[in-house]
């Protein structure tokens, strides 16, 4: 191929629809209504923005600056309540000046303002990407972890934020124009090689605080329920950060966790008529469309491997997913 032809490809001037890879990101985003969370409001205030948009994380914007200062999400929430209840040890080479003075504030019981506990945990920095951005740069992105990106226009305005979670739902939704992505969906999680991943885990009989504390020290975002021979009961997740910070004084934080994660199933079912008992889990033999299609459905970052006898051997998360899709982008 001469190097005009291999040019116009790569701008995407003369792909095929049917070549995914090749997607400007501004097309996945084009409809979507951008929530912002001001930087001054507290951080509870930034909660009930999340809660009442159904979202998970959303750009924290500072009108006086004409700027955003990062991104706030449920795991930023997760480390603003360990570090209000002094259970979370930040080194002091690590502390930022923002860092510190958020620590004094929780430490006196004075207001804290969002911007304070944006990217607290570290998990999930501002990244930015222009429209034209083509999604299978995006995909590799997530395949190395970065769990969202904020999507701008060429004037430098934010269009929408494009997640793993919403790249996924619309690969799903889209497949039959994607020919190219069939064989893989007919593989196995095991002939993938995606069943060594660690499993981490809590016992249903552990405070949720202690639930917590794990996520926060190993950086995921959520854990398997288990009971004393391994059987999985259930899954604790970052989300359920919204449940705990509506009431932190009567707090679900000591309660045990499958006390928890029972309730919530319980409350789910009651306002929303969700299955109350969503089943969480794949085995090796689970094809990869199968897998992708669970996690759509179920709405979760992740899904446990379980073997004949209902014990976890692995964990598929949504990383390990653009993980796969990584490789089929021609590069």
């Amino acid at each position: 191929m001469n190097s005009e032809g291999y040019n116009r490809h790569r701008e995407g001037l003369t792909t095929s629809h049917h070549d995914w890879s090749m997607v400007q990101v501004g097309k996945l985003v084009e409809n979507q209504t951008v929530v912002k969370i001001d930087a001054n409001s507290s951080v509870e205030d930034a909660c009930e923005v999340l809660l009442k948009h159904g979202i998970s994380s959303a750009p924290v914007y500072d009108a006086q600056r004409n700027t955003y200062t990062g991104m706030f999400d449920y795991s930023d929430m997760m480390s603003y309540i360990l570090l209000s209840l002094k259970k979370m040890e930040v080194p002091a080479e690590d502390q930022t000046i923002g860092m510190r003075d958020l620590i004094e504030r929780t430490s006196s019981s004075q207001n804290v303002p969002v911007r304070l506990a944006s990217d607290l945990s570290g998990k999930d920095p501002f990244c930015t990407v222009m429209s034209e951005t083509r999604l299978g740069a995006v995909v590799n992105d997530f395949s190395t972890g970065i769990h969202r990106v904020a999507v701008m226009d060429p004037a430098g305005n934010l269009v929408g934020i494009l997640s793993q979670s919403y790249t996924l739902n619309y690969l799903v939704s889209h497949l039959n124009e994607f020919p190219q992505l069939q064989p893989v969906m007919e593989q196995t999680i095991e002939q993938l090689g995606l069943s060594g991943s660690k499993v981490l885990s809590v016992s249903g009989n552990a405070q949720v605080l202690e639930a917590l504390m794990i996520m926060s020290k190993h950086s995921v975002t959520s854990l398997a329920v288990l009971d004393d021979q391994g059987v999985l009961l259930g899954n604790i997740s970052m989300t359920d950060i919204q449940h705990i910070m509506k009431d932190l004084r009567t707090s679900w934080l000591w309660f045990n966790c499958f006390k928890f994660v029972s309730s919530i199933r319980r409350k789910r079912g009651v306002e929303t008529g969700e299955d109350q008992y969503p089943v969480l889990d794949v085995t090796l033999k689970s094809t990869f469309g199968y897998t992708i299609a669970k996690l759509q459905a179920t709405k979760v970052h992740r899904l446990w491997i379980v073997n004949d006898m209902g014990l976890v051997v692995g964990v598929v998360s949504l990383t390990d997913v653009f993980r796969v899709l990584s490789t089929l982008i021609d590069s």
